[in-house]
C-alpha cells in the first residue's frame, strides 16, 4: 500500500530524524508547528528515525487518521536526507526513488568540462 500511495495527492518529508514512539497527535504537532494542516486529505506526511530501516507516514481521510509504519527487512535502509529540519515537499517521482532505495535528491554530478573526453 505505501509504495503505490493510493489516494495520495501530495507527499511531505519531515526532514532529519523524529521519534517514532510519537504517536498521531504527537506527529500531528510537528507537522503544525512547521505551519502545515495536519487535516489536509490526501497528504501524507513521512518521518524517519535515527535508524533508516523505518519510515513513519500520517494520512488524513476526512474521518480519521491513517498511522503507517513500514520497517525494511535484512540490510536494506532508506535514503532519508538528514540536511534540515523542516518539510519538504516532494514530487511523486522523488517518493517512487525512496520507496525504491534510492535518494530523494538528485544524486547525478554534472560533468566537468575539463573531464570531458574529446
Amino acid at each position: 500500500m505505501l509504495k503505490e500511495a493510493m489516494g495520495v495527492r501530495r507527499v511531505v518529508l519531515k526532514m532529519g530524524r523524529t521519534d517514532l514512539r510519537r504517536g498521531i497527535d504527537g506527529l500531528k504537532g510537528i507537522i503544525s508547528l512547521n505551519g502545515m494542516d495536519p487535516l489536509e486529505i490526501g497528504t501524507l506526511y513521512l518521518f524517519c528515525g535515527t535508524r533508516n530501516d523505518r519510515i513513519r507516514g500520517l494520512l488524513y481521510e476526512g474521518d480519521g487518521f491513517l498511522l503507517i509504519t513500514k520497517r525494511l527487512s535484512g540490510e536494506n535502509r532508506f535514503q532519508w536526507p538528514r540536511s534540515a529540519e523542516d518539510l519538504k515537499q516532494i514530487t511523486r517521482k522523488q517518493y517512487d526513488n525512496l520507496m525504491e532505495g534510492f535518494t530523494v535528491e538528485g544524486s547525478i554530478r554534472q560533468i566537468d568540462s575539463k573531464c570531458k573526453k574529446s
